[in-house]
């Protein structure tokens, strides 16, 4: 399920292109359907790894986030 989410989280913002971000719930959805919520953490964790390696950007109310800080709340995740 993690390779999964992980291909979908980059397919998805490769998609919209580096102008825009998507919300980790968008790939939750796409991979979990129904039961999407119990994705969120993986998700986020995911999307943590992805941009330690200079895959995406996290950021917070356009605020870029380091992905080894504390931080919490709602993210969004935009291609690099």
């Amino acid at each position: 399920m993690s390779d999964e989410l992980r291909t979908t989280i980059l397919e998805l913002a490769r998609r919209r292109g580096p102008d825009k971000t998507i919300c980790p719930s968008e790939a939750a959805r796409a991979v979990g359907g129904e039961r999407w919520r119990d994705l969120m953490d993986d998700a986020r964790d995911i999307a943590r790894d992805l941009a330690r390696n200079g895959d995406v950007e996290i950021s917070q109310k356009g605020t870029v986030l380091d992905p080894d800080g504390p931080w919490r709340g709602p993210i969004r995740i935009r291609a690099t």
